[in-house]
């Protein structure tokens, strides 16, 4: 929001001096008009046009390389250098509110002008298919986006986390792996139609809050996903969970890779997918994160190549994660990497509290 506020100010400035060279030059040539003879008019125009035009070039050249070096600047600033920066998030939760099956969401994020997907994780300069596997139980699923590394080797990119919450209600986040992002990244939706969740109570009342209610402090508004169509057709009658059927080297005949783009042209084509999403601290389906976490998978090859990022004392540098549960108990999970004495990663630290 705060970058849309700058460039808009940015446009104002810039229309303001362009509409302040227009009327100077029309009154320069407008007064030529009653001092000059026709001959010295026409002589004055050129040299006027001329000068304003190299001006106006000269002028044109500056703001387009402040522009260029200052988006230069928040770009390189925003990346992490993980290899996460070439898979969004949100871009991913976009398409799965728009796909009307998980089937059909495998597709739209494996599709080059949608701009969700830039991996290349094997790093044979093409991009990398990421593949779809339903787990469920009951009310809960969890869907794993995973990419076929080697033969061997698997890597999970993120997982999304739905639970059916009522009869007409169901709650999701996206949470990015450790490996790709460097620490687990939790993003959820920001905008739609909404719920309340008390954290201490864990009840749910579907509708808008009001002003009272969301002046308690342990109130959360977050977006009820029942109706995204294929939130509905994952708790119809005939769904069966969606297991990819695609491995190493088998992939199905619509999908080509394509050239990965570099980090400058890839964060404005996904940047458009963060307005309506928002990164968080608290796993809020915390059953679906509990039903992932035995099935993770990760790449011995990935977490080679990862970044680790260390304090200045060679401290991880690492987030606090609550996960609340069904009695309103709450555990808190610490994440982080740090290099230990012989280069070797050091992993997670979690201190868990009881549900």
């Amino acid at each position: 929001m705060e970058r849309q506020i700058i460039e808009i100010r940015e446009a104002g400035e810039i229309y303001r001096l362009r509409n302040l060279v227009n009327y100077i030059l029309n009154l320069v040539i407008n007064s030529s008009r009653y001092f000059c003879t026709e001959s010295q008019y026409s002589f004055v125009m050129k040299n006027i046009i001329m000068k304003v035009c190299i001006k106006i070039l000269f002028f044109l050249v500056i703001i387009t390389g402040s522009q260029f070096s200052s988006f230069a600047q928040k770009a390189s600033k925003d990346s992490t250098g993980y290899p996460g920066d070439n898979f969004s998030l949100q871009g991913a939760l976009e398409m799965f509110q728009k796909s009307k099956s998980p089937e059909e969401f495998e597709k739209i994020i494996n599709t080059k002008d949608k701009n969700v997907n830039n991996l290349d994780l094997n790093k044979d300069g093409k991009t990398d298919y990421v593949k779809v596997i339903d787990k469920t139980e009951k009310k809960v699923h969890a869907f794993i986006l995973q990419v076929p590394v080697s033969e061997k080797e698997s890597q999970d990119i993120a997982v999304i986390e739905l639970e059916k919450t009522g009869d007409t209600s169901a709650i999701i986040q996206i949470v990015g792996d450790k490996d790709i992002y460097g620490k687990e990244a939790i993003i959820e939706p920001v905008s739609g139609k909404k719920e309340v969740v008390s954290t201490s109570k864990w009840d749910y009342n579907v509708g808008g809050p009001s002003d009272e209610f969301l002046e308690d402090a342990s109130t959360t508004v977050i977006v009820n996903v029942w109706y995204w169509p294929c939130v509905t057709f994952i708790y119809g009658p005939i769904y069966t969970p969606w297991i990819s059927p695609w491995v190493w080297g088998y992939y199905p005949s619509w999908w080509t890779a394509w050239r990965p783009v570099s980090w400058y042209t890839w964060y404005p084509n996904c940047a458009v997918y963060n307005h309506s999403y928002v990164a968080v601290n608290t796993y809020r389906v915390s059953s679906a994160h509990y039903l992932y976490t035995p099935y993770r998978t990760g790449s011995a090859t990935v977490s080679r190549q990862a970044a680790v990022a260390v304090g200045p004392n060679g401290a991880a540098v690492g987030t606090k994660t609550t996960v609340t549960g069904p009695a309103g108990r709450s555990a808190t999970r610490v994440s982080g990497a740090a290099i230990g004495p012989n280069g070797a990663v050091r992993g997670t630290s979690i201190r868990r509290g009881r549900f």
